[in-house]
């Protein structure tokens, strides 16, 4: 019954959380979309219930990209709440481990995948259809705002138009040209004019266009008139107005031809697309080798008196073998002339057909792509739950902080990345670069380790996140040292014995010098011992229990002078110089991998050198330390 309790206080406290960030990440996704379309929706008198049925197949489609980031910001606020509240130390105390903890939300979390799964394959190609049948028809409502500058605008049936700019304040348009092609192409009216204003009539069926300072071409061909002098109008203007048959009213769209669209297909549908898509390039590419073969190889054919000529020259000279050159050169110069511009014409035309038909395989290529990567994102975006949540709960209940806080920064961070590789893994799938599977799965690859690593160890209550384990491994990394900062102690209880410790400072002296001519004899290192030689040195392990005996015994002293004079001695390194990792394990493997092995080599030899410095250093300030002692101190 106590598990029983907690499982549903955990999924209670969860669930809260997770309707909550799921209706946040919503919107925000909503949001985004909306500002891609807004001037699609601006202005344009769309009717309510177009625009109910728009937000309502927007929400569909952003279901499934919004419940991988609620469950991620879920888990965190979640067990980021319990570590803050020490419900997580109580349940740990009570023999409960992290995972046992985090059981009902993993089953959880596989659900909201399934339901992910169930948005992909089912709801969302059917809302993508609905609303890319909506954003078009919204696009063809009012023309007059869509018509582009510097380029030809055919949204309006039988009429062509251009404006070279538009003031978007006052409505005005600049260098108008229209093609009004209502009486068939040949006979096709042309108005160029200065400026003008597009307008919507009253009863909505009508475009009024208003010209200023131009002219209009009118063709007066009759199609009884064989003459080659076609009769035509021309009428300058300052100001004219015409009338432009237009429906303002909102129709939707037949969207058949989108239902081709990779987004809009089933995993059925898109499987049994590749298999006739795959089948149907199979035979193209056949198709276009055979024909290339025979083009290269078999096409080119000599004239009938070429060929019999050339037979007559067989046969009267009893030859067996042709040369072409010879032939070539010993004809006339109009003959030369002849084949090199007709086996020009042959080439060109092959290198027009081949890329032609290249471009053909490439888009088949491609198209097939993008129902692969479709096909896949189905999956990975429904795994992508639990690989959230696997991330979400452990930096939860390591980071031990609740609210919108951190919990949000670290969600938004994650998601970016995650953003970053299934964007990135997708547009490579998508152009070839890189297999379809690796393309789409990419994320998943990279974040699902990262989620097992995190729940290792959150569960184990490692230091994943203590900030000195990393400070220290980055001391070691690149060979960084800890300076000393002794000050005088306003309360000392023992003073420094001076007379021992000038013994004692003779005799680290003497151990150091000793090392150094012994050990750092300015002999390289050997490579081999390197990597499978004790992990320390003994004799250099005694200098240093010595050395900071030393240290702290001077450190209660009351003098300036002293604690100046400690302050530049160095913190020296024992094992730097001998081995790079405490396990003999791993220095052999090191030093097996030769790229790893000639750094940590040269890594060695500068630890080799630093303690030389070291040494002499201490040597150096013993003897001024000892000065102190006897000539100011003790005298």
């Amino acid at each position: 019954m106590r598990i029983k309790k907690l499982d549903i206080f955990v999924l209670k406290s969860f669930g809260f959380m997770f309707v909550g960030t799921f209706f946040i990440c919503l919107f925000i996704f909503i949001m985004q979309f909306l500002w891609l379309y807004v001037d699609e929706l601006v202005g344009k008198g769309i009717p309510m219930d177009a625009l109910m049925k728009f937000f309502y197949y927007t929400t569909l489609t952003l279901v499934p990209k919004s419940l991988p980031l609620a469950v991620l910001l879920a888990a965190l606020i979640t067990f980021g709440n319990f570590g803050e509240r020490v419900e997580l130390t109580a349940m740990k105390s009570a023999g409960i481990p992290l995972i046992r903890v985090m059981r009902p939300l993993i089953i959880t979390s596989i659900i909201l995948g399934i339901v992910s799964f169930y948005f992909q394959n089912i709801t969302v190609p059917h809302a993508n259809l609905q609303l890319q049948r909506l954003l078009i028809s919204m696009k063809q409502k009012s023309p007059e705002l869509e018509i582009p500058e510097g380029a030809f605008y055919d949204g309006i049936e039988n009429y062509n138009l251009y404006v070279k700019e538009k003031d978007s304040n006052t409505g005005m348009l600049y260098g108008v040209v229209i093609y009004n092609m209502t009486n068939g192409f040949e006979n096709a009216t042309i108005l160029k004019a200065d400026s003008g204003r597009l307008e919507t009539t009253g009863d909505k069926q009508h475009l009024k266009m208003i010209l200023y300072h131009g002219e209009q071409f009118e063709n007066l061909k009759d199609g009884q008139i064989n003459s080659k002098n076609i009769p035509y109008r021309r009428e300058q203007f300052g100001e004219k107005s015409m009338l432009i048959e237009f429906s303002n009213d909102f129709d939707m769209m037949d969207g058949s031809f989108l239902s081709s669209n990779a987004m809009n297909k089933n995993m059925v549908q898109l499987s049994h697309d590749i298999d006739s898509l795959s089948a149907q390039q199979d035979s193209i590419g056949r198709a276009y080798f055979a024909q290339l073969k025979s083009n290269s190889y078999g096409s080119h054919r000599l004239s009938k008196s070429d060929s019999t000529k050339l037979q007559q020259h067989i046969e009267n000279e009893h030859v067996t073998r042709i040369n072409v050159d010879s032939l070539f050169y010993s004809s006339t110069r109009e003959q030369r002339a002849e084949w090199l511009k007709r086996e020009e014409s042959r080439i060109s035309n092959m290198k027009n057909e081949t890329a032609l038909k290249s471009k053909t395989v490439f888009n088949a290529d491609k198209n097939i792509r993008r129902h692969q990567v479709e096909w896949f994102a189905k999956i990975t975006m429904a795994l992508s739950c639990l690989v959230f949540f696997l991330i979400g709960a452990p930096l939860g209940a390591i980071i031990r902080k609740g609210g919108l806080g951190m919990p949000v920064v670290v969600s938004v961070f994650t998601f970016i990345v995650y953003y970053i590789l299934e964007s990135s893994g997708t547009k490579l799938a998508k152009a070839g670069e890189i297999p379809v599977w690796w393309g789409c799965s990419m994320s998943t690859a990279v974040l699902a380790p990262l989620g097992v690593l995190l729940t290792y160890h959150a569960n184990k209550d490692s230091g994943v996140f203590n900030a000195d384990l990393y400070k220290n491994a980055f001391h070691w990394l690149f060979a960084l040292r800890t300076k000393r900062n002794l000050t005088i102690k306003e309360v000392i209880i023992d003073d420094p014995d001076y007379v021992a410790l000038s013994k004692q400072l003779t005799k680290l002296s003497a151990a150091c010098t000793t090392y150094l001519q012994t050990t750092l004899s300015g002999k390289w290192p050997n490579y081999i011992s390197l990597f499978t030689g004790s992990n320390h040195s003994r004799a250099l392990l005694v200098i240093n229990a010595r050395y900071n005996d030393i240290v702290t015994q001077l450190s209660n002293s009351r003098r300036q002078d002293i604690i100046h004079l400690l302050n530049m001695l160095p913190v020296i390194s024992t094992t730097g110089h001998v081995t790079p990792f405490p396990r003999k394990w791993m220095n052999i493997a090191a030093g097996l991998f030769l790229p790893v092995g000639i750094l940590l080599y040269a890594r060695a030899c500068f630890f080799r050198q630093r303690l030389q410095t070291d040494l002499q250093q201490i040597i150096k300030t013993n003897n001024e330390i000892q000065y102190i002692i006897n000539e100011r101190i003790l005298k």
